[in-house]
């Protein structure tokens, strides 16, 4: 009997790590596609018929974003949203473009890990773990041109250019749409909104406090 309760303890461990990241494809693409009267769905997308794909599904082209803004940074997505190929493939990647002391602020990618490598400019970059022993560990690190650094999935993190000049940096994620949570944005800007008794109660200050910050969203 404890034979097989370990048994079925294993298939459960074992079944439980296949669904942490996109299921491998059963198939050589299975390109994204809008129309649902011939298609298949599969892993949250409808598949185009292979005897309709072309070459342009697999490409995307992407130029710098615009930095002027209050954070000074731009995140251009390339995802299943954007590069219909990328379907079931289990990957994307983001392009970030920096100005000077522009910022990504502390997000988490809920699908992925992240690894990230800077083309080019200086960026200070960090990423903050679970309540481990109950104590939340900070781990930053100041990376240059070709240094590449790696975010474990669903943790909190950020990158800030700390040169000069702007910056670029490349991130490729271990999903086709690892998702986003930018940590400001879903406490002080979520719709509807946070009750004002939870939030004053979690940061401690007045309601004024938590109203001014919620119009900076």
């Amino acid at each position: 009997m404890k034979a097989i309760y370990f048994l079925v303890s294993l298939l459960a461990l074992a079944s439980s790590f296949a669904s942490v990241y996109d299921p491998n494809p059963l198939q050589d693409f299975c390109v994204a596609f809008n129309d649902t009267q011939n298609a298949v769905f599969v892993n949250g997308n409808i598949c185009k018929d292979p005897k309709v794909v072309v070459a342009k599904d697999f490409f995307k082209h992407v130029d710098p974003g615009n930095v002027v803004n209050k954070l000074g940074s731009n995140v251009t997505p390339v995802s299943v949203n954007e590069l219909p190929g990328l379907n079931t493939l289990g990957i994307s990647l983001a392009h970030l473009d920096f100005a000077p002391k522009g910022l990504i602020p502390p997000h988490t990618h809920p699908r992925a890990i992240k690894i990230f490598t800077v083309v080019e400019g200086t960026l200070f970059v960090g990423f903050v773990t679970s309540n481990q022993n109950n104590t939340n560990r900070l781990f930053t690190i100041v990376r240059n041109k070709g240094d590449v650094f790696m975010f474990p999935i669903g943790l909190i993190h950020f990158q800030l250019n700390v040169g000069y000049g702007n910056a670029v940096a490349i991130s490729s994620l271990s999903s086709k749409n690892p998702g986003v949570i930018t940590v400001v944005n879903a406490v002080f800007g979520s719709t509807p909104p946070i009750s004002p008794e939870v939030l004053t109660k979690v940061f401690q200050v007045h309601k004024k406090v938590i109203n001014y910050l919620e119009k900076q969203i």
